[in-house]
């Protein structure tokens, strides 16, 4: 599985302040580093993480969903997951870093979520 790339689709047509990264892959030490980059660069007020496609995350992947969150807070802007696998989603909650996020079914639960409140 390292040898598996990790694919980010920056989609488009949002409103303004939002902004959706769709991964498809494992988020791996050996892969997460433009991901890292593009969340941190990321000046949005809303940024939603689509991980329906991540059947896999390692304990760096989840530093770097750590890392992104506190840069977030520190701004004041809002960071949610959409569409997290059971998988990723446990490998969070046995981390004990599942409580720091916003969790949501798909990205349009998570915009709808997120434009009103």
């Amino acid at each position: 599985m390292p040898q598996e790339p990790l694919h980010i689709e920056d989609l488009s047509g949002l409103p303004a302040g939002q902004r959706v990264l769709r991964l498809s892959g494992p988020i791996l030490i050996s892969n997460f580093f433009e991901f890292q980059s593009m969340v941190r660069a990321d000046s949005s007020h809303i940024l939603i993480l689509d991980l329906a496609k991540v059947a896999y995350i390692d304990s760096a992947g989840i530093g770097a969903l750590v890392g992104a969150y506190v840069n977030r807070q520190k701004e004041s802007r809002r960071l949610a997951l959409a569409g997290v696998t059971v998988r990723v989603r446990n490998s969070m909650q046995v981390t004990r870093v599942e409580q720091f996020f916003q969790f949501y079914d798909t990205v349009e639960a998570a915009q709808a979520a997120l434009a009103s409140a």
